[in-house]
């Protein structure tokens, strides 16, 4: 290729690299820039809005930063999505006790562990979400799960 079709703009040997806003987010919030992570992940989901890993950790980021309605938003927006989505499930549960809305948390709670998670930290998880619909008093019942 000649340095005047480079120049130009007419390589058509290179393909376009597309950054990996995901892996940019994560690597920010290692480091503790969990704005800028957002940002990321807001650029992420321009190109790609239903992914659903790009959604649930958008949520976490804005959990992180204390806004409680975008990351409500962005789990309730993962469920619509896929409704078996047990992270999503789990994180807008405890959002929603946060915000006082105990019976909808009490939904969401039972939809994880309908479909816990699983992997090394899983029992972790399971134990807590058990642990909260007992100290709701909520273990034994069932109730549909609407976001």
């Amino acid at each position: 290729m000649s340095i005047w079709s480079r120049l130009f703009g007419r390589d058509t040997t290179r393909k376009p690299q597309r950054l990996d806003y995901l892996n940019e987010a994560m690597a920010l919030e290692r480091v503790g820039d969990v704005a800028g992570a957002i940002t990321s992940y807001r650029l992420g989901l321009r190109e790609n809005p239903n992914d659903l890993t790009i959604l649930q950790n958008i949520a976490i980021a804005f959990s992180k930063t204390g806004q409680v309605e975008e990351a409500v938003r962005h789990y309730k927006r993962a469920l619509a999505i896929d409704p078996t989505l047990s992270g999503a499930h789990y994180g807008l549960a405890f959002l929603l006790l946060k915000r006082g809305d105990g019976p909808r948390a009490v939904e969401h709670l039972q939809a994880f562990l309908a479909r816990p998670p699983k992997g090394p930290d899983a029992d972790r998880w399971v134990r807590h979400a058990e642990e909260t619909l007992t100290e709701l008093g909520a273990a034994g019942e069932s109730t549909p799960t609407e976001a």
